[in-house]
């Protein structure tokens, strides 16, 4: 889970969570923190890993621009209370991204991201998905499946599925695509290499993905990937 080191203490977590209400209105739930006269503001929507929740990576909105309207949103497939997963992974050996409930999660995540722009007054090319371990999984299969639907996505500790990669073929509506990589290197749970690979892939395609390497950090989140993204999201609005 998010180590988020020297950057946020636990108990100033808690209370943001005891002051922030879980919103139902969307097709998936989720945390919020908008600013309620802003119109065209970027909107950044956080996707959490297997067995976590909503309120897993909505803290490192503490660490980007605070001028940004912050979603985090709760994953459709429960496991037990207060754990989600986007999918399930069948059988043995790794998950190559054929199931139903994949298809299904990722047609909820576009109507909400759709639904989202609408409400928080944005376009679709000022979303951003901010997407952790199968969050990332979930950025790339949206992303790359509908480009115009978002102007970018942050892939921290993710994979692309090898079913998407084998569909992927060059698209220009793909290259305005802004796309954050990072992925530390001593990650035992999706590898290093399952980041460049992805890299490489995007870049075969024509695209420019931002890639970063984090040197010791395992399936997590470091302080200085924040600082990392909090900077590309300001470079793509500045």
């Amino acid at each position: 889970m998010l180590k988020f080191f020297a950057l946020l203490t636990l108990l100033a977590s808690a209370a943001v969570h005891a002051q922030t209400p879980l919103q139902t209105d969307l097709p998936l739930k989720y945390l919020e923190q908008a600013h309620a006269e802003s119109r065209d503001q970027p909107l950044v929507i956080f996707l959490h890993g297997y067995g976590s929740n909503e309120q897993d990576l909505f803290d490192i909105k503490e660490a980007l621009p605070e001028q940004y309207n912050y979603l985090s949103v709760r994953a459709p497939m429960v496991m037990e209370e207060g754990s989600y997963k986007w999918f399930r992974e069948k059988g043995t050996g790794a998950y190559n991204g054929e199931t139903d409930d994949l298809k299904s999660s990722a047609q909820i995540l576009e109507d909400f991201v759709a639904q989202a722009a609408k409400k928080y007054h944005t376009q679709p090319d000022k979303v951003f998905l901010v997407g952790f371990s199968q969050g990332a999984i979930m950025s790339y299969e949206m992303a790359l499946r509908q480009p115009e639907a978002v102007g970018g996505i942050a892939a921290l500790s993710g994979r692309i599925l090898p079913v998407l990669k084998s569909e992927l073929k060059p698209d220009e509506k793909r290259r305005s695509l802004a796309i954050f990589i990072g992925h530390g290197t001593a990650d035992k749970r999706l590898p290093y290499n399952d980041g460049t690979d992805a890299d490489r892939l995007l870049q075969s395609l024509s695209l420019k993905p931002e890639f970063h390497a984090y040197p010791g950090v395992g399936h997590s989140i470091s302080a200085i990937e924040m600082q990392d993204l909090s900077a590309w999201l300001q470079r793509l609005n500045p």
